[in-house]
């Protein structure tokens, strides 16, 4: 119900559907609730529709909103990000007092946090950058939620998220990240391997169409069936049900009447973008970004049709054995995913002096967001032995899981190829497993080409330091060091 008279101990600006949820989970948790939009009637339709959700206060300008908070005063920004999300802080910033919080809690790029952290901390305002996910119906029912900024922030706004958090095993799937972008920068990882996750997915879905014949009915069958095995995950479990969708129309799988160009808002080109910059292989993670921009070249597709596939191999004709292939193949690449993205996280809070902590956010993944999945747990066990594990695929566990499916992911990647279909995600996982293991790596050529055209220098194996092969001249080798 509406209070006029309330004292909120949350205040929600932006009341798009995500907004109007967590609003919502504040006020079933006990919290009053202060509530601001730039329309108003936005504010007005969350009350009449689901006012009795709890103890809201409907305010209609920045000052009432302000007003209606206790101290120190907590506000969620959830409206989009970018300057709208710079004018929001802003207007709020010029209204609010010394030890106020700030909170962004939509897909905010991880450096804007930075700024923004810096500048608020300057005026004596304490701003927490918030990665939130999970989706409508997590920002209802519990998602999981990665709040950076000061420490001190989070004795103050800290019990109130982990309240409304998911929850697992009695574990809220929040926790203090650290500090300035730190949590912006974690949700931009989490984002990066989503879409590792859903183009493996993806992969697998067209090898059961393109290499077995399969229908929709028949390969949401077998995601329903792994659904309750190692690859149970909350991404598997909604693949079964979009196959398992019937165009009302047209009588077909809703799946077949879907233009198959899929769009992207950013934050998986992010990932791409910081993992270069920090020098990270996040390869998994790029070509399933690269595999989205392709389709949706639609142009160039349409034009490209009819170009020569050379000669195709014959399909499997063991389809229970191919089934256990893919299967294994997801399972191998899910994990070299993860792999690349804990690498970057790793290497993000060396760079910025976070102090992050693999397992913890392990720990807040296993409930509430998109890439939730029963692994999590394993992920979790292994940095909780070694915290300073090198690569998550030298844990033991993986490390056996891999070794398993070895045979299999190359049969999936080999038969693909054979026939053509694009499996970019698992094939460039599978390439990256073998350069990670072997011994010896053509990088050594590159960097003689590298000296030899531009004196860049390289290492010996047998003598420590840098040294240089005079190239136009004699060709004798000096020290550079």
């Amino acid at each position: 119900m509406a209070s006029s008279t309330a004292r909120a101990q949350i205040g929600v600006t932006g009341l798009a559907v995500m907004g109007s949820n967590i609003a919502r989970n504040f006020a079933k948790h006990g919290y009053t609730v202060a509530l601001h939009n730039r329309s108003v009637a936005k504010t007005d339709a969350l009350l009449a529709a689901h006012g009795d959700d709890g103890d809201f206060v409907r305010t209609e300008t920045v000052a009432e909103f302000v007003a209606a908070l206790e101290k120190p005063r907590r506000v969620l920004i959830m409206v989009k990000a970018g300057d709208a999300t710079d004018a929001v802080i802003s207007e709020l910033a010029d209204a609010m007092e010394t030890g106020d919080i700030i909170i962004d809690g939509g897909n905010a790029l991880y450096t804007d946090t930075i700024r923004r952290e810096a500048a608020l901390r300057a005026r004596g305002l304490n701003f927490v950058g918030a990665g939130i996910s999970g989706g409508e119906v997590g920002a209802l029912n519990g998602p999981s939620i990665m709040p950076g900024g000061p420490a001190e922030s989070y004795e103050s706004l800290g019990p109130l998220l982990e309240s409304i958090a998911a929850q697992v095993d009695g574990t809220p799937c929040c926790t203090h990240i650290g500090p300035d972008g730190s949590g912006h920068f974690v949700k931009m990882v989490h984002n990066g391997i989503e879409y590792a996750d859903m183009q493996l997915i993806g992969e697998a879905y067209h090898l059961f169409r393109a290499a077995l014949d399969l229908d929709p009915k028949q390969i949401a069958d077998i995601f329903t069936q792994w659904n309750s095995g190692d690859l149970e995950s909350y991404l598997v479990e909604i693949t079964a049900e979009v196959l398992n969708q019937v165009d009302a129309s047209t009588g077909k799988p809703l799946v077949d009447v879907i233009v198959d160009a899929a769009e992207q808002k950013g934050t998986g080109r992010w990932t791409v973008k910081s993992a270069l910059d920090l020098g990270v292989p996040v390869t998994g993670i790029a070509e399933a970004v690269f595999a989205r921009a392709l389709s949706g070249s639609r142009g160039q597709r349409a034009a490209a049709v009819g170009l020569a596939a050379g000669d195709l191999a014959a399909k499997p004709t063991d389809i229970a054995q191919f089934t256990e292939d893919i299967r294994q193949a997801l399972y191998a690449s899910k994990v070299v995913a993860y792999a690349q993205g804990f690498d970057q996280i790793a290497a993000g809070s060396a760079e910025y002096d976070w102090d992050l902590h693999p397992g913890d956010l392990a720990t807040i993944w296993r409930g509430g967001c998109i890439i939730r999945a029963r692994f999590l747990n394993r992920i979790k066990e292994a940095y909780e032995k070694d915290p300073a594990l090198p690569s998550l695929i030298l844990a033991p566990y993986f490390r056996e899981a891999i070794e398993t499916a070895i045979d299999s992911w190359r049969r999936v990647v080999a038969t693909a190829t054979l026939l053509g279909i694009p499996v970019p995600a698992f094939a460039s996982s599978l390439s990256y497993y073998d350069a990670l293991r072997a011994e010896r790596l053509p990088a050594a050529l590159t960097q003689a080409q590298r000296d030899f055209f531009g004196a860049h220098t390289y290492e010996r194996v047998d003598t420590e330091g840098k040294f240089h092969t005079l190239w136009s001249e004699d060709r004798t080798e000096v020290r550079a060091d």
